[in-house]
């Protein structure tokens, strides 16, 4: 699997942690608290295996700025969080910094 893939897959996995804390309260609930610390520790494995082939501050970054996002969108669906126009502008300068880093990692620009 390609260490982009495997970046991405753990850029999702960093989502699902960050919303899970939402449903943990503080911890305190068992079933959430598991599944999010598994997410988180799932996340962090993949990030690991991502930087062996990635510049560590590039995938850093895009592992971060996947998670944001991801988190981002999530909590207008989850959490019904704002869809203001800065709100959303600023969700796709995100993304255009991603696609950024990607491109100038793999040595395209």
């Amino acid at each position: 699997m390609s260490a982009w893939l495997v970046l991405f897959v753990a850029g999702l996995f960093e989502a699902a942690w960050a919303i899970g804390l939402a449903y943990t309260d503080g911890f305190t609930e068992p079933v959430p608290s598991v599944l999010t610390l598994a997410a988180m520790a799932v996340s962090v494995y993949l990030l690991a295996q991502a930087v062996q082939e990635l510049p560590v501050g590039t995938a850093y970054a895009v592992w971060t700025g996947i998670g944001a996002v991801s988190t981002a969108i999530l909590g207008v669906y989850l959490f019904d969080e704002s869809t203001s126009a800065l709100r959303l502008g600023s969700i796709l300068l995100v993304v255009v910094g991603i696609a950024g880093l990607q491109v100038t990692a793999s040595g395209h620009a």
